[in-house]
């Protein structure tokens, strides 16, 4: 089988449609169709099937695409170790990001790989998790936050690694009643109007279980996926808000911790399969692994 045909039949289980994979790959869809159609003579099963208007892996077609991530993942490492012998682990490595953990880890992974032959392009991508594998489409390491009690994403086609727990807290104004507490209960935060994160995120759904132990439905004000806009409105006297505890910033916000709820969010470096064992890819997770030590060691 042709190793350009499976990786397009990898695109289209990524992306999901014929026009995605052409616009990725920078061929016409005829092209991109007929690629599979080669590819499925070649494999002599049926790789598509329609599924409404659209089209869809069949059985034997999503078997295929764990064998071809295992195959492709080969040939990156084959270069790679080439490469290796030339020298130091090198190549671009693509990393998404979500924004808080971007501006939590990037200023120390970037400088421990200055001078390296690694070179990280970052970008961030504010997803939940049910949005981290489409993701693997366009990177190679995918950072992603999870609420604590949530199972990872890892699949056949995907390795998920525990990185760090980072607790989350609550936040109120320095005037608010509960300002000179260094905690807070459930109950406590009852009545209060709630500044949080779109659904979905770890944060909310840390709300959600202050919600089943206080029988009460939080009174959510606005939700906004900037921490930085949060913190400016609680200070503000607008309402309360869940953070956390490492992106808090804002100098005048009063911070409890929360009791009688498991109150955190994990950390997780997401690939494909196999990807680990690309040097260069390899090098940027163990300074991620560095740099969450030295966050959480603080």
């Amino acid at each position: 089988m042709s190793l350009d045909r499976l990786r397009v039949l990898r695109e289209f289980a990524d992306r999901g449609t014929i026009s995605a994979v052409a616009d990725a790959l920078s061929m016409t869809p005829s092209a991109v169709s007929q690629q599979l159609k080669t590819l499925a003579k070649e494999a002599g099963v049926a790789l598509l099937e329609p599924d409404g208007r659209r089209i869809r892996l069949t059985d034997a077609g999503q078997a295929l695409v764990v064998r071809a991530d295992e195959v492709l993942a080969a040939m990156d490492r084959a270069v790679a170790e080439m490469a290796h012998y030339r020298g130091s682990p090198r190549g671009q490595v693509r990393v998404a990001l979500f924004p808080s953990g971007a501006a939590l880890l990037l200023p120390l992974v970037l400088p421990a790989l200055a001078g390296s032959d690694v070179d990280v392009v970052a970008r961030d991508e504010d997803v939940p998790p049910s949005g981290v594998p489409r993701l693997l489409a366009d990177y190679d390491i995918v950072l992603t936050h999870r609420d604590e009690r949530s199972g990872s994403v890892a699949g056949p086609r995907i390795t998920s690694r525990f990185l760090m727990r980072e607790p989350i807290d609550v936040v109120v104004a320095p005037t608010h009643r509960l300002a000179g507490q260094r905690s807070v209960a459930p109950a406590e935060l009852a009545e209060e109007t709630w500044l949080s994160v779109r659904g979905g995120f770890p944060v909310d759904d840390v709300l959600e279980s202050i919600a089943t132990v206080t029988g009460v439905q939080p009174r959510i004000a606005q939700r906004l996926n900037d921490f930085r806009v949060i913190e400016t409105l609680v200070a503000s006297g607008y309402g309360v808000a869940l953070m956390p505890r490492f992106a808090v910033a804002h100098p005048d916000l009063a911070v409890l911790r929360l009791s009688g709820v498991r109150a955190a969010r994990n950390y997780d470096l997401v690939t494909r399969a196999h990807a680990e064992k690309r040097p260069a890819i390899a090098t940027v997770l163990a300074a991620f692994r560095v740099a969450a030590e030295q966050v959480t060691a603080e």
